[in-house]
Order: structure tokens, then sequence, then C-alpha cells
């Protein structure tokens, strides 16, 4: 039976951002791979939606299929609207993508969609195109078979064991609780708290080794000689 959560490990994620290292869709999977985007929300976003500057995407909108097409629409739920920090690679990246972007356009006397993700005619991407292209990607390259989504089941798990905070990691999904994330990745949630508890246990008891005031830890004395009444 197939696990609720399955992920690649930090190098074989690394692996696969390398293997596609030249394909057009990079960036959309690296972001994706790093950030935790759903698929929707990677189509959906918009060049006016990415601070660069300041490191952040405003993530508000997403791609969907309505009455047969591609059309932009708000997200279901207030919890998924959220600001999305973007770690410094990732800005590189995206600066990169967006200046050959530019020129692809030039070059093919293509006006700017807007969209930072683009199918080849430059209009909105198609989140099922994502998804099969990224099938047939992984197929490629070797590695174990996991889903599009579950590239973001990999972010959360990297960065719970990371040491984030539950409530950030929340926040950074767009989930509506901590509830459902920790629920979701109860095994990553659950090793983190039983590290948790040993770090706890390791300085209470290590305290109680210290006397008042610091100096040199206590060495465990002797139990008293039972007194014997003559």
């Amino acid at each position: 039976m197939r696990p609720t959560v399955a992920v690649w490990t930090p190098a074989q994620t690394a692996q696969f951002l390398h293997f596609i290292g030249g394909h057009w869709l990079y960036a959309a999977y690296h972001l994706i791979a790093l950030r935790g985007l759903r698929r929707g929300e990677a189509a959906g976003l918009r060049w006016c939606d990415i601070d660069l500057d300041n490191r952040v995407s405003y993530i508000s909108w997403q791609i969907q299929y309505i009455s047969g097409a591609l059309a932009l629409c708000p997200l279901k739920t207030a919890a998924s609207r959220r600001v999305l920090a973007l770690d410094a690679t990732t800005v590189q990246l995206l600066r990169r993508y967006r200046e050959e972007q530019e020129r692809w356009y030039r070059a093919h006397g293509r006006r700017p969609s807007g969209y930072v993700f683009t199918a080849l005619d430059g209009g909105p991407l198609s989140p099922d195109y994502l998804t099969q292209t990224f099938t047939q990607l992984v197929r490629a390259s070797g590695l174990p078979p996991v889903r599009l989504h579950d590239l973001r089941h990999g972010t959360t798990s990297l960065a719970l064991a990371a040491g984030t905070d539950l409530k950030v990691v929340a926040d950074q999904l767009g989930h509506c609780s901590i509830v459902l994330t920790a629920d979701t990745y109860v095994s990553v949630a659950l090793e983190l708290a039983l590290s948790a508890a040993e770090a706890v246990a390791r300085l209470v008891l290590r305290a109680g080794r210290r006397p008042p005031g610091g100096g040199k830890i206590r060495q465990p004395s002797a139990p008293p000689r039972a007194v014997i009444a003559a």
C-alpha cells in the first residue's frame, strides 16, 4: 500500500533538480520543490506577485480549468493566500529566468503575458501539463516514482526536520491550521517531538547535577549507610 506521504530524500531532490537543469520548466519545479507551491499556484504565479528585492512572493491566485478553458482564479481559502518567503538561491534563479524569458519574447516578437511560467505560446500554463511533464522527467531520471504534489510534501518534511516552527511551516504551506500540518506529517512531527523530549530531559538532568550558583557538576554520591541501633 502506498504511504500517505511519499517523499524523496534531500539527495534525491537535489539529483532530480540537477538532472533537469537544462529544462525550460526547471524554475517551476525548483520553486515547487523548495517552497512547496501547489501546481495551480505555480501556474498562476505572475511577475507582479513577486518582490525579488524583498525576497517574497504573494500567493493569491491559481490556474484552473473553467468550462474547458484555463482561467486565473482566486485561491479557495483565506489561509491559502499567503506571503511566501524566498531563499536567496531561488531569488537569483528567478532573476535569471526573467531575463531569459524577456529575451525569448523579444526574439519571437511576442508580448509578455505577465505569468512567470508560461506555455510555449506565452499564455498561461496548464497545471496538468506541469504534472505530465514532471512524471516524464522523473521516469527519465531513474529516481523512485513520486507525484508532483510529493515535492510539496518533501519541502515540508525538510523544513520540519530542520527545526522550523510548525506554525511557520503551516503558514508557508497555506494550511488553515497547524493541526492539518501535524496530521499530514505526523511521522516527521513525532520524530521532532521525541527529539525535543530528549533535549528537555537532558537539560533538566544536567541542571540537577550542577550546584546552585554554578561551579563543577556534582558527581553522584554514594547512598548513606543504614544506621543500625545498638
